[in-house]
């Protein structure tokens, strides 16, 4: 092993860190802290020729190999694999004429959202600026703008992909079409390492969004109310209704901290005075603990989810739902609230779906489109007890679902659960078409880190 290390250390830009250099637990960490890897080497990639050197490396010695560019969405750790890391893959072209950008695979959505915003553009980001836009697209990427534009993968004009075999290609509706259509929703890095894309961004500057406030203990009214308002909504306006658990941290605000919530959310990315008037009824139904709803540049658009930008151990899952009734309520209560000590759970969120999410793609993998909501629930899990506590209420909680659940939402499940839950998140065309293409382009699974299809 060493012998193939020390070569292909000499023909890369890029750094070559192996177990024991000082450098290694940096390189190998992942965002979440609660995962972590043991690669026999790290390669900090600078190039696309460093991923074809770390690809190559990982058949020469027979393992796998996993990608990581923020360590956000962990799968399967890359425990005595080559870990290609690419934050030094920092490509960012705009070009205003054709709105479209051409992003690294380091690339993370705040730097495309700065670039694109002075000329009246914004990219189809998620609730975090801070996440890596590659791997958040490949997953399919359901953002707050999704109802009148869709999702993350719908705007891709092409991938530059480095294959198992070495080679690199670019994926187009013109050039490997099965392949962009795989990566479009499929990709969770079992196909080959995306470099680069090229996507579509949008004419949108300001919105009309954020967040309001009510006692944790109106939930249900709170519930009933959104569920009946949220459905008249036009698709300029994609809401959430939420379960909130401010931890009693310095770094939350005062009136927030420590205290639980019930929390009415959005984004409007239309006319203005049509979304006041629609948060004004709130404010006539009820006048909220806390306004946090107004225009703003979508420039700002992280303060609507206010999602941590540092480090953290969490846990996350996320499923798409049939709809809502009270029994979505009680269950997200319960899994954020009860029990006889602090809840590990931040929070509970069920998004509002439909609109542009809900039209059918030929050319995209991610086919599950016609569920009407989305729920994703996030603990912060910084003790063994707090990760016991937080599987029990996982589990819990998706039996209080049951049938309400029709797939997974693999971009906001992590570790095991994200990998073995593929096969539920495709109909079942496009999960054959899925299997079919990891035999052509990885027949000897050097991809295995990622979302689990059998070769």
């Amino acid at each position: 092993m060493q012998d193939h290390l020390d070569a292909v250390a000499g023909r890369l830009t890029a750094a070559l860190i192996r177990p024991g250099d000082p450098d290694y637990d940096r390189a190998r960490g992942a965002w979440n802290l609660i995962y972590s890897h043991r690669p026999a080497a790290v390669i900090e990639a600078r190039s696309i020729d460093d991923v074809v050197e770390a690809v190559g490396l990982a058949r020469r010695l027979g393992t796998s190999l996993a990608v990581q560019a923020t360590g956000h969405g962990f799968t399967v750790a890359a425990d005595d694999a080559v870990l290609v890391t690419t934050a030094g893959l920092d490509l960012l072209e705009i070009d205003e004429k054709t709105s479209a950008a051409r992003i690294g695979a380091g690339i993370k959505w705040d730097a495309v959202l700065e670039a694109a915003q002075p000329l009246g553009l914004a990219p189809l980001l998620g609730s975090s600026p801070d996440v890596g836009a590659i791997g958040y697209t490949l997953g399919g990427g359901f953002g707050w703008l999704g109802r009148r534009y869709g999702l993350a993968a719908d705007r891709v004009r092409s991938f530059t992909v480095v294959l198992a075999d070495g080679s690199v290609v670019t994926a187009s509706t013109d050039s490997h079409p099965e392949l962009f259509w795989a990566l479009r929703g499929g990709g969770h890095g079992n196909l080959g390492v995306v470099v680069e894309m090229e996507i579509e961004l949008v004419p949108v500057t300001r919105v009309y969004a954020g967040n309001l406030l009510y006692p944790i203990e109106a939930a249900n009214e709170v519930f009933d109310r959104y569920r009946v308002w949220s459905g008249g909504l036009s698709d300029d306006f994609t809401t959430g209704f939420t379960i909130m658990n401010y931890p009693p941290i310095d770094d939350i605000p005062e009136p927030l901290r420590g205290r639980s919530f019930a929390v009415v959310r959005g984004c409007h990315c239309g006319d203005q005075a049509e979304a006041a008037a629609s948060v004004d009824e709130w404010r006539r139904w009820r006048e909220p603990v806390v306004d946090m709803f107004g225009p703003m540049p979508f420039a700002d658009i992280a303060a609507v989810s206010q999602d941590p930008i540092d480090p953290v151990p969490a846990m996350s899952t996320g499923y798409w739902l049939g709809g809502l009734d009270t029994g979505l309520c009680e269950a997200m209560v319960q899994v954020a609230a009860a029990g006889q000590q602090p809840s590990p759970v931040i929070f509970a969120e069920t998004r509002q779906a439909g609109g542009a999410i809900a039209r059918p793609s030929a050319d995209t993998a991610f086919t599950v489109r016609r569920a009407e909501r989305m729920l994703q629930v996030v603990a912060l899990t910084p003790s063994p007890e707090a990760i016991a506590d937080t599987t029990a209420r996982f589990e819990r909680l998706r039996r209080q679902l049951g049938d309400r659940i029709t797939a997974p939402y693999l971009n906001f499940m992590e570790g095991a659960e994200r990998a073995e839950s593929g096969r539920e998140a495709f109909t079942d065309d496009a999960w054959g078409r899925l299997v079919a293409l990891k035999r052509e382009v990885d027949p000897t699974g050097i991809f295995s880190c990622g979302l689990r299809i059998d070769v």
